[in-house]
């Protein structure tokens, strides 16, 4: 069965707190296990979870600011020393190389594992996954900053009362399924007779920026957002001199994109009460909403639901 889930290795903006790690966030989407902006303590905070470095088939950082990439050194030299057996993608913004390769080799290490290091060289860049497309969208940010999403392909529901009518069962299912129709007795049954339109998930990760067309391209329709607010309303000045997202405006990007299920995150450590951000955002969406916290697992929403018409 696939597991389609967000883990929650830290969740603090710049510096941790008692309560809050640096950045980590992973994925688990089929076969794919993405690590997303890795900041220190990742290792650590594995320990925590069920998550393993070893069970890592991605990694993508947003950018090269420490609190979502110091972490990678640990987590790169974990890879050799547990000899994962499998190549694990690495994807950055291009223009970062220089500090991923000092992040890369940060310590003698005896380097066995396999990356295939592939950077982010445009906005839009397309990356292909058996799951589905990882596309990178650029972000504002003092310095280049990509966020990310996962998209499945659209697809059909089989009717089994319909199959059922037409005598289809077995391999023949297949057969439709992948070729579209099916001869049958002299007559042609089509696929969109005895199936409906399954929508593709989709899942979007957005870090540090402030508004942009980029957050909306990437919010897009998403089952499963999460994205910074990293300020109050209160600060939204500040949020925007330097590049961040309050959590009024993370909110609103989500109705006006039509998010299923919203995930805040990337707090500044001025704000002891996590329920202020809440109270914010509910103002502001009135889907799914969740706050993150360090060490928690949040799912993917149940897929929507096409009529059979």
């Amino acid at each position: 069965m696939s597991m389609r889930e967000l883990v929650i290795l830290g969740t603090a903006s710049q510096a941790p707190t008692r309560q809050r790690n640096h950045n980590g966030y992973v994925l688990r989407w089929d076969d794919e296990v993405i690590l997303f902006d890795p900041g220190e303590g990742t290792q650590r905070q594995f320990l925590y979870t069920t998550v393993t470095a070893s069970d890592l088939t991605r990694i993508c950082v947003t950018h090269f600011h420490g609190d979502h990439c110091l972490g990678l050194p640990g987590t790169i030299q974990r890879l050799s020393l547990d000899r994962v057996p499998h190549p694990v993608a690495v994807h950055f913004p291009a223009g970062g190389a220089e500090y991923f390769a000092r992040l890369r080799h940060a310590t003698s290490f005896y380097e066995t594992a396999e990356l295939q290091v592939t950077p982010i060289e445009e906005d839009g860049q397309r990356i292909a996954l058996r799951c589905g497309t990882l596309e990178a969208r650029r972000l504002r940010h003092p310095i280049e900053t990509y966020g990310y999403r996962l998209v499945e392909p659209d697809g059909h529901r089989m009717l089994p009362e319909r199959l059922s009518a037409y005598g289809i069962s077995g391999p023949a299912v297949g057969e439709l399924i992948r070729v579209g129709h099916l001869d049958l007795d002299g007559r042609r049954v089509a696929r969109d007779e005895v199936s409906v339109p399954r929508p593709g998930q989709r899942f979007a990760f957005v870090m540090d920026t402030g508004l942009c067309d980029g957050v909306y391209a990437l919010a897009e329709h998403a089952d499963l957002l999460v994205i910074e607010s990293t300020f109050l309303e209160s600060e939204a000045a500040l949020a925007a001199e330097v590049g961040h997202l309050t959590a009024a405006q993370a909110a609103r990007v989500a109705t006006e994109s039509g998010v299923r299920r919203l995930v805040l995150t990337h707090f500044s450590q001025r704000y002891p009460d996590p329920r202020r951000f809440h109270d914010e955002a509910r103002a502001h969406f009135d889907g799914d909403l969740i706050i993150a916290e360090d060490l928690t697992t949040v799912q993917l929403p149940p897929r929507r639901v096409a009529s059979a018409g």
